[in-house]
């Protein structure tokens, strides 16, 4: 472990806020999202979508569409492969189930695909869609995790060539029962009981670019898959088994992409787009609509969690109990690994309760598919767990504040639920070797004003205003299963290219990875040319998903560059006649104790030129043996209007232990954004749905997303902290943020107002009826 001096040693270029490497050219409208790109002879694809949530196809009839002049191809299930596979983009062996079929003779949600046209034109493939005519048998349709799991449920899934479904005849894609200690017997010793149910809704990401793809053939006939995506490495498998191609004939390139939050973790065009130009030899173009975004892309996992807490008088824990039901709609894509997630990222933080029992499951129904969201399941367990701590606070006499502080985990600690419950599989054993949350609890309390207006419920008309907190944890990657890797080569102006799998999807770790090798390799980031996520050029790497980028791309990088260095000091120790081990780099040259030095430049010409001449360049790779959890501490303000029953946040504030930030500007906005985007899902966003499961607001005119003036005043503390495990003393930021908004405002709802919502959004409606009710 480094010492205190390692740890606070100042950085060249990590720990500042580097400007974008792509930042000039996105202002200014340079750079190529995927339907930008104008490839003569494309063929415009549509799908034709089911109207029923379920039902069999009896006969479908294309002889009209494909008659029409300008249609190229028709796709339906009788002439399409009929190999299932998961949709969802995971490391192999996938542990989402394999359910879906490119096209199947039965649809399990309205949306669900039927078939798929080609043309020349968006409008004729539009026209071609509605000339095709199907005859459907309806079946009784589940449209709810109670209706899902009744004894006499339709079986959504009752094909018999489905693998990985954990009971398909009950509707359950997956199963989760983890154990510690003896839980009813800590429930029996303990002095206080609470319990709670929440239920948090279907939620769509509505990224502003929907899912696209651009599939052609390169000159030497190799298919090629130009997508938004966050996993392009998985989209190549993924598509490859699909379609029973091989693997080496396809290459997927990531161009810059209009937003994910998970979503775009997803095989959803690809396939139908593949295999579009392989039967045509023609570039085919794919781009959802807003309203197919919101029906046939992904949404959250809605979920019912229930929360039972024992303590001693003393407030200290001694039994936690959680059950999560998660709705994951009409395919399993990542129903394991969400319900899992929504256990193991929050249990573990309060790990002075002996006794703990997590169990739940994950259930089809005949809705919108759930799938891969930012939080991914952690935001579903806090909004119960934090809930419940507000509640026992209370009953125990203790602010809320000082029973987080009595039971959190500290460095040093380590928790058994680290090893029973893992991402769909038995964890890892984890010490905390960083955590800052106490701090970040100081910080928060004084930045809120928690000590005085804290339970003062101060009026202002017919508005009154309360605080609330909660804490939180996530982890940074998935141990002993992410991987990643990084390729660094030596120009002769003594720049670098960095070639990464990584996938910048807005996030900026084009430019985090960039300051990693800068850092390590003496020079500024000017020098490090970026090039990320390219099957055919840049080495392997999962995606971006679970917080993985800094902590798992970074450690890659950090080792890449490591061995780039030593490469250059041999060789620069033959040019300056000096021992190696007595050499550093910096400020762009190898400097010798004697005050001789040479530029990184002559060493490149040196090593390519003159003498022992190889092109100085690695590769490394990482897979993280552990997953270090950020923690937040995060406090806010609200006023209620006692009249109207609208929630309006005054304040937000939250301050984060992430390690070292790479790149403190990224991160902060990193956390704004997620703090912006779990506001809304509190307050506002909510999929509707019709009695027939068709959903009522596909637009975003009535789903409700916050706009510019609707965010409020958000406050990012990065709190001062180094975690040894990771690159530079990094570790992850991406995803806690959007866990904090829900329980916080929940709570501070109840500070001012006295009720208890659980259920979201927190819309006026529901406030105002649960006064009512109080009343």
């Amino acid at each position: 472990m480094p010492s205190r001096e390692e740890e606070r040693r100042e950085f060249n270029v990590v720990k500042h806020g580097a400007r974008k490497v792509d930042g000039v050219s996105l202002v200014t409208g340079r750079p190529k999202f995927t339907a930008d790109m104008d490839l003569p002879d494309t063929l415009y694809v549509r799908i034709l979508r089911s109207p029923h949530a379920h039902a069999r196809i009896v006969e479908i009839d294309t002889s009209e569409a494909e008659a029409m002049p300008g249609v190229a191809l028709v796709l339906t299930h009788k002439n399409t492969p009929t190999r299932r596979f998961t949709t969802a983009g995971q490391g192999y062996p996938e542990p989402s189930p394999y359910d879906t079929r490119m096209f199947d003779t039965k649809v399990r949600f309205v949306g669900d695909r039927v078939a798929a046209v080609a043309a020349e034109s968006r409008e004729i493939a539009e026209a071609a869609v509605k000339a095709i005519k199907v005859t459907y048998e309806e079946l009784p349709a589940v449209l709810s995790i109670d209706a899902a799991l009744a004894p006499d449920a339709p079986v959504i899934h009752d094909e018999d060539d489905s693998a990985g479904i954990y009971d398909a005849a009950r509707n359950i894609v997956a199963d989760v029962d983890i154990d510690v200690g003896d839980v009813e017997k800590g429930f029996a010793e303990s002095d206080v009981i609470v319990e709670t149910v929440c239920e948090l809704q279907y939620a769509q990401h509505t990224p502003i670019e929907p899912h696209v793809v651009l599939s052609y053939l390169d000159p030497d006939g190799r298919l090629v898959l130009r997508t938004a995506t966050q996993v392009p490495f998985h989209v190549r498998r993924i598509v490859a088994y699909a379609l029973d191609y091989p693997l080496h004939n396809i290459r997927v390139i990531k161009p810059r992409i209009g937003g994910g939050f998970g979503t775009k973790q997803e095989i959803l065009l690809e396939d139908i787009a593949a295999l579009t130009t392989l039967r045509t030899r023609r570039p085919a173009l794919i781009e959802l609509t807003r309203p197919e975004e919101f029906v046939a892309a992904r949404t959250r996992h809605p979920m019912r969690v229930r929360v039972k807490l024992g303590a001693k008088p003393d407030g200290t824990l001694h039994a936690m109990e959680m059950e999560a039901i998660s709705n994951t709609g009409a395919y399993g894509s990542h129903g394991l690994t969400v319900l899992s997630n929504t256990g193991s990222k929050t249990l573990p933080l309060y790990n002075k309760a002996e006794n703990v029992h997590f169990y739940g499951k994950a259930v089809y129904t005949n809705l919108p598919v759930a799938g891969a969201y930012r939080g991914y399941g952690a935001t579903q367990g806090y909004f119960a767990l934090e809930t419940a701590m507000d509640e026992l606070a209370e009953k125990l006499g203790l602010d809320p504040v000082e029973l987080r502080r009595r039971n959190h985990i500290r460095a040093g600690e380590t928790s058994p639920i680290f090893v029973k419950l893992g991402e769909g599989r038995e964890g890892v054993e984890q010490i905390i070797k960083s955590c800052e949350l106490e701090r970040c609890i100081e910080i928060g309390m004084a930045r809120i004003g928690w000590a005085e207006k804290r339970g003062k419920k101060i009026r202002e008309g017919s508005w009154v205003h309360g605080l609330g907190m909660a804490v939180h944890m996530q982890g940074s990657g998935i141990p002993q299963i992410d991987m990643a890797a990084a390729t660094i080569k030596m120009n002769e102006d003594g720049s670098f290219n960095l070639l990464v799998g990584a996938t910048d999807i807005g996030t900026g770790s084009d430019t985090i990875l960039g300051q990693i090798a800068a850092e390590v390799l003496g020079v500024p980031l000017e020098k490090i040319i970026v090039y990320s996520s390219d099957t055919d050029f840049t080495p392997f790497d999962v995606g971006a998903y679970a917080s993985s980028t800094t902590y798992v791309s970074g450690m890659a990088v950090k080792r890449a560059a490591e061995k780039v260095r030593s490469q250059i000091v041999d060789v620069a120790a033959h040019v300056l006649d000096a021992d190696p081990e007595t050499l550093s780099l910096g400020d762009e040259g190898v400097h010798a104790p004697n005050g001789k030095s040479v530029s990184l430049a002559e060493v490149c010409h040196y090593a390519m030129y003159k003498s022992d001449q190889f092109q100085i360049a690695a590769t490394a790779s990482f897979v993280p043996e552990e997953s270090p959890p950020p923690f937040v501490a995060s406090f806010a303000e609200v006023a209620v209007d006692t009249e109207t029953g609208f929630v309006k946040v005054v304040k937000f504030v939250t301050a984060v232990d992430c390690g070292t930030p790479i790149n403190p500007v990224l991160a902060e906005g990193q956390m704004e954004g997620a703090l912006a985007n779990g506001i809304g899902y509190a307050l506002t966003e909510e999929m509707l749905f019709s009695s027939r499961g068709r959903v009522r607001n596909p637009n975003l005119f009535d789903y409700k997303i916050l706009g510019a003036l609707d965010i409020p005043p958000i406050e990012v503390i990065l709190v001062d902290s180094y975690e040894p495990t990771g690159p530079m003393g990094a570790k992850s930021i991406g995803e806690i943020g959007i866990n904090a908004p829900i329980p916080t405002i929940a709570n501070a709802i109840y500070d001012a107002v006295g009720i208890r919502l659980r259920r979201t959004p927190f819309t006026p409606e529901r406030v105002l009826k649960a006064m009512r009710n109080k009343e």
